[in-house]
C-alpha cells in the first residue's frame, strides 16, 4: 500500500496569530477558515506540492469542548505558533494502524462540507515521539489540494530531531515510502523543521 506525506501541521494558540505568522514566513495568503466540529478546532491551509499542504490549526473558542482529547495536542498547546506534527496519507487506515506502534491511537471519522476522511487520533491527543511520529489520514473524498490555488510552494525536506532517534526510525520503517523528503537526527530535544521552496527563496518553518 502506498504511503505519502499529506500535510504539515502548525499549531497556534489563536488562529489569526498563526495565520499571520505563516503568511509572513511563506509570503502567500492562506485559504479561508475551516472548522472541525468533532474536535472543536479551526484551521487555515495553503497548498504545497501536488497532493500536500500546510495547515495552521488552533482550538476554536466558539466551539464546545469535546468529550475527548483534541488532536495534535491542542488541549495543552500554548505559546508561539510551532510546526508540531506531520501527516501521512494512505489508502487503508486499518493497515497503517496495524503497522504503527500500539499507542498510536484510534480511528476516527470526520466530515466537513464536501470532504470526508478518517484519521488515527491518540487517546490523549498527543502524537507519538513529541510530534515527530506522524498522524495518519485516509481521504474518503477528493483531496483539499484539488481545490486550492497554486502558490508556488514546494516542500524540500522535513528534518526530525529526537532524543530517541533510533526508536523513531524503527517505528517509521514500515512507512518508508513517505520518507522521500524526511530525515531523522538525534538531539537533546524533539523538533520538526521544514524547508519550503518559494518564489522568493528557501524558507524554514519550525
Amino acid at each position: 500500500m502506498p504511503y505519502e506525506l499529506d500535510h504539515l501541521v502548525v499549531c497556534a494558540s489563536e488562529l489569526n496569530q498563526g495565520r499571520l505568522w505563516a503568511e509572513g514566513l511563506l509570503d502567500v495568503p492562506l485559504e479561508a477558515r475551516g472548522k472541525h466540529a468533532l474536535m472543536g478546532t479551526q484551521n487555515h491551509i495553503a497548498r504545497l506540492d501536488v497532493g500536500s499542504y500546510i495547515e495552521v490549526i488552533s482550538v476554536d473558542p466558539e466551539a464546545p469542548k469535546p468529550d475527548h482529547a483534541r488532536w495534535f495536542g491542542l488541549d495543552d498547546f500554548g505559546g508561539a505558533p510551532k510546526l508540531s506534527n506531520w501527516v501521512i496519507r494512505c489508502d487503508d487506515l486499518n493497515e497503517a494502524w496495524e503497522r504503527a506502534p500500539a499507542t498510536v491511537g484510534r480511528i476516527m471519522s470526520f466530515e466537513r462540507g464536501d470532504y470526508a476522511w478518517r484519521m488515527l487520533v491518540p487517546d490523549d491527543g498527543k502524537p507519538l515521539f513529541d510530534g515527530c511520529f506522524p498522524t495518519f489520514i485516509e481521504w474518503q473524498s477528493s483531496h483539499p489540494t484539488v481545490h486550492l490555488p497554486h502558490r508556488d510552494l514546494r516542500l524540500r525536506r522535513l528534518k526530525l530531531t529526537h532524543p530517541s532517534a533510533t526508536d523513531l526510525r524503527a517505528a517509521l520503517a514500515p512507512f518508508v515510502q513517505a520518507m522521500e523528503h524526511v530525515s531523522i537526527g538525534e538531539g537533546p530535544v524533539a523538533s520538526l523543521q521544514a524547508e519550503i521552496g518559494s518564489a522568493s527563496g528557501e524558507i524554514w518553518i519550525a
